[in-house]
């Protein structure tokens, strides 16, 4: 990073409580898997598309600590002759995102385009060459971790299980109205005997 980059830098994204100097891209990828057997006609399409968890890309670029020119590490002199750094060096921001892979804490993450929440590191790729010695050149590959809740139920014990109608847990099915019963001519007529015969005994 020159004087300028370090001083006109925009700090607008954030990796967790990591905030990178600078974003060189950012690719956001939202995908729906489709089912490829044909789908009724008029049956819900919902049934058979899902939503992936979304995914971000992003290259950083973190400035190297007080190093204020390109090419030349001036932390170690400001550290050598008065004690004082002016922030976090290379190595300790790459340790820091391994950390956070490895922690498998979901986290949030503020891009230039949306906000991101429980998110984690897919994968973590940094660039060291001639220019970018001094500095941390990075891809991140974030993915959202779908997080569901669930609650107890109270059922019967499994050796009561024989038979499920009967030992079941109780629940409400609500209220029940009596519903007349529709008698075929048959049945009155067996009805009308049996009371007839009954009547003799």
């Amino acid at each position: 990073m020159d004087i300028l980059s370090v001083l006109f830098s925009q700090q607008t994204r954030k990796i967790g409580a990591i905030v990178p100097s600078v974003a060189i891209s950012e690719k956001h990828s939202d995908t729906l898997e489709i089912t490829e057997h044909p789908i009724e006609d008029g049956a819900p399409v919902s049934d058979h598309a899902y939503k992936r968890p979304p995914e971000v890309t992003m290259e950083l670029g973190f400035a190297g600590g007080g190093s204020l020119l390109d090419g030349v590490d001036t932390t170690q002199m400001l550290n050598l002759n008065s004690g004082l750094s002016l922030g976090t060096g290379p190595r300790e921001v790459y340790q820091q995102l391994v950390a956070l892979q490895e922690s498998r804490i979901p986290f949030d993450v503020t891009t230039g385009k949306r906000q991101y929440q429980n998110m984690l590191i897919k994968s973590l790729d940094v660039t060291t060459d001639k220019i970018s010695e001094n500095v941390l050149m990075c891809s991140l590959t974030l993915r959202n971790v779908i997080i569901s809740r669930t609650h107890s139920v109270s059922v019967a014990d499994k050796s009561n299980m024989a038979d499920g109608a009967s030992t079941s847990a109780v629940q409400n099915s609500g209220t029940k109205s009596a519903k007349p019963v529709n008698e075929s001519l048959l049945s009155q007529a067996q009805r009308g005997v049996l009371g007839v015969l009954g009547g003799f005994g």
